[in-house]
């Protein structure tokens, strides 16, 4: 599916997974991307990644499936009925580790998951090293690895032409990032295991 495919992602998603990334550096975090298949006639089609919403940095909540499934109808409640009707388009997840660029087995899991009902589903793997470059206000580039599921139902990387299956929309996303790791914004961030910990967050 994801040759035939565009992602593209907005500034508020991009920003929100990269601060929940920042604020738990020395845990595995991992969150939904919602959005909408933008234009199903296009070719190749896009789906539009609008928002991201935090779920976890306890690494035993989400291979769960039961904490997965009530997070999941939680967001596709929420989000159906505002702007035009979003649903969860894709997963992200970031390593603990600096030099672990590897997506793990619980981000395939959940991927699969999403892909049953999304076809179009994607991955967000975030890369450390360019995250710390993009903060230091070094890098444009995307901190972001686009997976998407191929025929033998595996979870692929796109390839060295990755950058033109995944765009962010504003181009000016890492300075907006850069800026708010400044003002600590990071602090502000809540995921599903806060709101389980504390109902009022």
């Amino acid at each position: 599916m994801g040759a035939e495919c565009r992602y593209e992602v907005s500034q508020a998603a991009y920003v929100k997974l990269a601060l929940h990334a920042l604020k738990h550096p020395a845990a595995p975090v991992n969150g939904l991307l919602v959005g909408r298949l933008a234009d199903p006639a296009a070719s190749p089609a896009v789906v539009s990644v609008v928002d991201a919403v935090p779920l976890s940095h306890h690494p035993h909540h989400l291979p769960l499936l039961p904490t997965l499934e009530l997070a999941l109808t939680l967001v596709e409640d929420h989000f159906a009925g505002l702007d035009g009707g979003l649903a969860v388009v894709g997963y992200y997840h970031a390593n603990p580790r600096r030099d672990d660029a590897d997506l793990p087995p619980v981000a395939k899991r959940v991927g699969d998951h999403i892909f049953r009902y999304f076809p179009r589903s994607a991955v967000l793997l975030v890369d450390n090293k360019k995250l710390e470059e993009a903060v230091k206000g070094k890098s444009r580039d995307p901190v972001v690895q686009l997976y998407t599921r191929d025929s033998s139902k595996s979870w692929r990387q796109a390839g060295s032409d990755g950058s033109s299956q995944l765009a962010l929309k504003e181009p000016s996303t890492n300075v907006v990032l850069a800026d708010h790791v400044t003002t600590k914004k990071w602090e502000k961030i809540v995921d599903f295991d806060d709101h389980l910990d504390d109902i009022s967050k």
